[in-house]
């Protein structure tokens, strides 16, 4: 039977998350030689090259990047073991890590994530934000066991991974007090001309809104265009243009941010997914993710 030498594991995983070899053994106390020596034993005993080297920084190829999230989850749940054992904490925790698409409004993610940790099991939810085509290839390699999107996988990437839709509505536009007063006539029609912050044009929203925009004559001054949702939102309570939102938060965004509703559309679909790396999810905390989504929030 093959082992692991977990000595060299950790090296390397201190390695990629010090941010190189020097970092890595100030923190261990080593000396680079040994440590670079170390992991080249960790390499060899694999059969696969987990650096490549870019410039003088080393990166990690794409089995390096495999191999980092098992070694991640492996040492996070040794320190959850001696936290248990030491302080007498109960059952570790399910651990759940999840990929949020920068496209995808903050207050949307809280609301499906919220269900998660509402199982009878304890949940640690790890969250890690990033553009759809990133989170979807660290999906692919296990580095996270779900990804909640705005959009679907496409085929075309290649990729072993499967959509599942959690929901859809439509979507409300709103504006600060001040650009709100500017505008004259009623919705849509009011729109023409005005300013807008919107989402960078790879965006599936802003393919939308563009299509609706030309269905209804309306010509907006574009601002600004941002690819994080949060940063647009800001953008735009503080009176920048225009922005548009989910409709199933429109009310927490407008009596967070002081902004008015100026009208909504079902001619827009805003759609959210979560993709997975099976074709049926099987983790408590997804299933109760999933179930609260349909039921609820877009119910």
């Amino acid at each position: 039977m093959e082992w692991l030498n977990y000595h060299h594991l950790l090296y390397f995983w201190a390695t990629v998350r010090h941010g190189g070899i020097a970092k890595a053994g100030a923190e261990l106390s080593l000396r680079p030689p040994t440590l670079s020596a170390q992991i080249r034993q960790l390499e060899e005993a694999l059969g696969e090259k987990l650096f490549s080297r870019e410039g003088r920084r080393l990166v990690p190829t794409d089995a390096g990047r495999m191999v980092y999230g098992y070694a991640d989850e492996i040492f996070s749940l040794g320190r959850e073991l001696l936290d248990t054992v030491k302080r007498g904490t109960g059952p570790s925790r399910l651990r759940l890590v999840v990929g949020v698409a920068d496209a995808i409004p903050k207050i949307v993610a809280l609301r499906l994530l919220e269900p998660a940790l509402a199982i009878s099991e304890p949940v640690r939810v790890v969250c890690r934000e990033g553009r759809h085509e990133k989170l979807l290839a660290a999906l692919a390699i296990h580095e996270l066991d779900l990804v909640l999107s705005d959009a679907p996988t496409s085929a075309s990437l290649g990729l072993r991974v499967f959509n599942h839709l959690l929901g859809e509505c439509g979507v409300t536009f709103l504006a600060a007090r001040t650009v709100a007063a500017g505008l004259k006539g009623r919705f849509p029609k009011n729109l023409d001309g005005a300013p807008f912050v919107l989402p960078t044009d790879d965006s599936s929203l802003r393919r939308s809104l563009d299509a609706w925009f030309d269905t209804h004559g309306i010509r907006p001054a574009i601002v600004g265009e941002f690819e994080d949702s949060a940063l647009l939102k800001a953008f735009g309570q503080k009176g920048f243009g225009v922005f548009a939102v989910p409709s199933v938060i429109e009310r927490e965004v407008a009596s967070a941010g002081g902004a008015r509703v100026l009208g909504r559309t079902e001619e827009i679909r805003e759609r959210f997914y979560a993709i997975s790396a099976e074709r049926r999810l099987k983790h408590p905390a997804v299933l109760a993710l999933s179930e609260a989504a349909r039921t609820r929030l877009f119910g």
